[in-house]
């Protein structure tokens, strides 16, 4: 079910199968700035990363000696949360473990998803609560896709990611199924401007760890509209697009990481894991202004 909040300038839709961001609308031009998933060429919109970030060796994991099957990206993306507030400019989902998430994730938890729009400005929180009596790790992460370019008759390349300072960082590479596989190339060098070209995604997602940035704004040269992400407490960014000519960029704030090519296996080794104690509480907020 699609459930909307809004103000005077900026609508928001939010799916509740895996409390998906669908919509985000700038009334005055009634203009669509979230990549509307043609199944053609990506079929999500804004899909929620848990309780892994990314692929796993094999698509497996073990815990404890017992080994547990996990796709990409984890589960909670294809699962239906409850609805637990709706407000005029908040709506906040409930996941809750059960028989079919502890045969993937041997972990009693709940995520909950909460989307409040404030001007200009949309946040998505997550608040990842442990309810099992055992130690929880865990990855959880965004990925938003945004149309790109925003307006008909513009160029892909007319458009650029502006990080928030000067960067010199590469990009961990992946293999083909997914995986780090130990390599890095350069993709910033002592300069906080990235041009968009399509070819870059012909190696999958930039993977990025090490940023001084929180937040990234993408922007074009032919139109004044951005779009800015903040992402503080978040260790590491994917930017996304399917390789081909792809009309939209994933801006992916993750805390975790695909696994490493090679890697132990074992849970608690993962590159970028969380851990969380008993009856504790994790949170992070990522956010979308639209300037």
């Amino acid at each position: 079910m699609l459930y909307f909040i809004e103000n005077d300038n900026f609508k928001v839709g939010v799916e509740s199968k895996g409390a998906e961001l669908h919509h985000f609308i700038k009334k005055d031009e009634n203009l669509e700035l979230i990549w509307q998933a043609d199944p053609a060429i990506w079929g999500s919109h804004a899909p929620n990363l848990f309780p892994i970030v990314g692929e796993l060796p094999d698509q497996q994991y073990t815990f404890q000696d017992k080994t547990y099957q996990m796709k990409r990206h984890g589960f909670a993306r294809h699962k239906e949360f409850k609805v637990v507030d709706n407000e005029k400019d908040k709506v906040v989902f409930e996941l809750n473990y059960d028989d079919e998430t502890l045969e993937q994730f041997p972990f009693k938890f709940a995520l909950l998803v909460a989307y409040k729009l404030e001007g200009n400005r949309l946040g998505v929180s997550y608040l990842v609560r442990n309810e099992d009596d055992k130690a929880m790790y865990f990855s959880v992460g965004g990925h938003p896709g945004f149309n790109v370019p925003f307006y008909p008759g513009e160029n892909y390349d007319d458009y650029y990611l502006e990080f928030e300072n000067r960067e010199t960082v590469s990009r961990y590479l992946l293999n083909d199924a997914g995986l780090l596989n130990g390599d890095t190339e350069r993709v910033l060098e002592n300069t906080h401007l990235l041009p968009l070209r399509h070819s870059y995604f012909e190696k999958d997602a930039i993977v990025l760890k090490d940023l001084t940035s929180e937040k990234v704004t993408l922007g074009s040269r032919t139109n004044p509209l951005r779009i800015e992400v903040s992402f503080p407490g978040f260790p590491f960014l994917g930017i996304w697009a399917k390789p081909g000519p792809s009309p939209y960029l994933c801006i992916e704030p993750w805390c975790g990481i695909a696994g490493r090519a090679g890697e132990s296996g074992k849970l608690e080794e993962k590159e970028g894991i969380n851990m969380l104690g008993p009856k504790l509480s994790f949170e992070r907020t990522f956010t979308i202004t639209i300037l």
